[in-house]
């Protein structure tokens, strides 16, 4: 193998258990095509092995809250959140994770915060819509 070329990452299936660097390219990989239950299948064994391994915790987050498995995904994140309140994703994750259970209220904060650190548009056009759910008393 030439100096200029990268080894190629192992390929890890669902059910298969893989070292947390690779499960996290994987289960990543899952969730771009959205198979949040594969990359569920890929992230627990990884989490056995390294449970405080941040990376892995958000893209469990991610497949949670795209499984619409709020309250498992309000766990990840809020234990994100508790870690590095500067993380502006898990922040905004959060508010999201929140928002989708209609406690807009607690939804709020997460997203300024998100907003304010990131600066960007989505996570700034998710306040307004929240605020709006918050003056109307939804």
């Amino acid at each position: 193998m030439s100096d200029d070329m990268l080894p190629t990452p192992p390929v890890v299936f669902p059910g298969q258990t893989a070292a947390p660097e690779s499960a996290y390219r994987t289960a990543y990989d899952l969730l771009e095509r959205r198979a949040p239950k594969e990359a569920l299948e890929v992230l627990e064994p990884a989490l056995e092995q390294d449970p405080d391994n941040t990376g892995l915790l958000s893209l469990r987050a991610w497949a949670y809250f795209i499984r619409v498995q709020l309250k498992h995904a309000q766990a990840d994140l809020e234990r994100l959140v508790a870690d590095n309140p500067t993380d502006d994703w898990a922040q905004h994750a959060l508010g999201r994770c929140l928002e989708r259970q209609s406690r807009y209220a607690e939804a709020l904060p997460h997203l300024r915060l998100a907003a304010a650190m990131s600066g960007d548009w989505d996570y700034g056009l998710a306040v307004l819509r929240v605020e709006e759910y918050v003056k109307r008393g939804d």
